[in-house]
């Protein structure tokens, strides 16, 4: 299973489940673990930061683009940023179900963005069900929200 295989499949069923879904997931988290790991450990200065955002996400940023590490993300994939953003330091973004964020759009200090619910059956706990976030242009998010 690739990338577009795991979005196709949850835009056809509207959840996540099953082993190969499972073991995709695993395998990006630990991708995006490393290139997060090296992004808040090490020093870099901001072309490096955009050169190691650009790798998690998949997708060149903007020249504009800037990030205070940490960042922590546990997928990484389905991010995309527009110009002129800037995420200050403490974020989390859970994006499975997809995070996109707007021109001219800053992210205050230890923001959670969260697209993944569980069933609410006690049986079927592991079932997981995405769904996107959008942030449209020009967005100021406070300090500590939670996005959901």
């Amino acid at each position: 299973m690739d990338l577009n295989d795991f979005l196709s499949e949850i835009d056809a069923k509207g959840s996540i489940e099953g082993p190969m879904m499972y073991d995709f997931m695993m395998r990006t988290n630990d991708e995006a673990r490393k290139i997060t790991m090296d992004m808040n450990y090490t020093y870099h200065d901001a072309k490096e930061i955009r050169e190691l955002f650009s790798k998690l996400i998949g997708k060149n940023v903007d020249d504009s683009f800037t990030l205070f590490p940490p960042f922590h993300t546990d997928f990484g994939k389905n991010i995309s940023v527009g110009k002129n953003v800037f995420i200050n330091s403490g974020c989390s973004f859970q994006d499975q179900g997809g995070i996109e964020i707007g021109d001219g759009v800053l992210i205050g200090y230890n923001v959670v963005f969260a697209t993944l619910n569980h069933d609410l059956d006690p049986s079927k706990r592991s079932v997981l069900y995405p769904k996107p976030i959008k942030v449209g242009n020009n967005v100021w998010i406070g300090s500590g929200s939670i996005i959901l």
